[in-house]
């Protein structure tokens, strides 16, 4: 029997972006494109996150915050999904996760590219996040976790992380 005073999937995503990324705590898991998925099994809630890559260190985090805040607002049986396909991109972040990569200094991935900042074997113009410049370069292609690489922008002369294209 399904119980008919459950919360509704709008509800439950709104709770769900109260869950914020290790990794990058500025962006909630919602907003990064982890969640794939919310339904309802009969009782059951049933939550499909999808890594950022496949051996990301912060999925195991994200699984048990998203299990937290369900236990705290009381959604009784639920369970939380991972599912490999398809693949993560950068292209499910929102509009809004790639402002506030922007305000945090970091340079986000371009939308449309699913190809690791990389055009034809040249690396890609990547976007200073602190004074818009273009004119930069990347200093190392790991930055502060691996879905970064290292830029140093050549007119303001700042270093800062971007967000690589997946």
């Amino acid at each position: 029997m399904v119980n008919d005073d459950r919360w509704n999937t709008t509800e439950i995503l709104h709770l769900l972006s109260e869950v914020y990324d290790p990794e990058i705590p500025a962006l909630n898991v919602v907003e990064m494109g982890i969640i794939r998925e919310v339904k309802w099994n009969d009782d059951t809630l049933e939550v499909t996150i999808t890594p950022t890559y496949s051996a990301c260190p912060a999925m195991k985090t994200i699984e048990e915050d998203i299990g937290e805040i369900l236990r705290e607002k009381f959604i009784g049986q639920y369970k939380v999904l991972t599912s490999l396909s398809p693949a993560w991109t950068t292209d499910w972040m929102t509009d809004e996760a790639r402002e506030k990569l922007r305000s945090e200094g970091i340079s986000p991935p371009q939308k449309g590219s699913t190809d690791k900042s990389l055009l034809m074997g040249k690396i890609r113009d990547v976007k200073c996040p602190m004074c818009g410049s273009y004119d930069t370069s990347m200093i190392s292609q790991f930055g502060s976790t691996a879905c970064k690489s290292l830029y140093k922008c050549l007119q303001c002369l700042e270093p800062f992380d971007y967000f690589k294209c997946i």
